[in-house]
């Protein structure tokens, strides 16, 4: 039985939701992606992900992290031995997942333990990196999408030495901003719905750091 943290809907937004992805920018008077994560600190509790995948009134808070190295992007593909059918051969920018009860253990922030945890256990980061967030990601326009709320985070490494775990269901190399932007202009069915959309707009999401 596995437990996530969750938000209610009512409590995480106000009158409106956000669409897509929405950066963190120093022009924004209301600070939404501040606002939306302090009500995720505050207003967030756990709950058995199996009614949460059921009730689109709550939100699955996911954390959702690019790596970067200087101007480059580390972009995964999940091959077909992944667990999520549905996912094989997809191209990712993003290493996310739930947070678990674990994640309070010793952490002052949950939210940065969560992101952590799950960053580590895909990726193997050799030397010191910095952790960012940079926006927040929303898509209503699914079934799996009405259930979960991304935190966008960076992962700025000092050194490019970053190499894929779980070598058999990942892959996983750096490529230029340039290069990324294109291939999710030729290549959209190819991403993961969540990257294409932080790809739209990769500038701004690196932006705010």
């Amino acid at each position: 039985m596995e437990f996530v943290y969750v938000v209610k809907r009512q409590d995480l937004f106000d009158l409106s939701f956000p669409h897509g992805f929405v950066a963190r920018t120093p022009d924004d008077p209301a600070d939404r992606v501040g606002l939306w994560t302090r009500r995720i600190r505050d207003r967030g509790f756990f709950v058995e992900r199996r009614w949460a995948e059921r009730d689109s009134a709550l939100k699955q808070v996911i954390p959702y992290t690019l790596v970067t190295h200087g101007d480059e992007v580390f972009l995964l593909r999940r091959t077909a031995r992944g667990g999520e059918a549905r996912l094989h051969g997809k191209l990712s920018i993003g290493v996310g997942g739930h947070i678990n009860p674990v994640d309070l253990d010793g952490a002052q922030d949950v939210l940065d333990a969560g992101c952590r945890r799950e960053l580590e256990e895909e990726i193997l980061i050799e030397a010191p990196y910095a952790l960012a967030t940079v926006g927040v990601i929303n898509d209503d326009s699914s079934d799996v999408g009405s259930v979960h709320f991304g935190l966008v985070n960076v992962a700025c490494c000092e050194t490019p030495a970053v190499a894929i775990r779980e070598t058999d269901v990942l892959e996983g190399s750096f490529v230029s901003r340039r290069a990324l932007r294109e291939m999710a202009r030729t290549q959209r069915e190819g991403f993961e719905t969540w990257s294409a959309l932080i790809a739209d707009r990769l500038d701004e999401a690196l932006g705010a750091l």
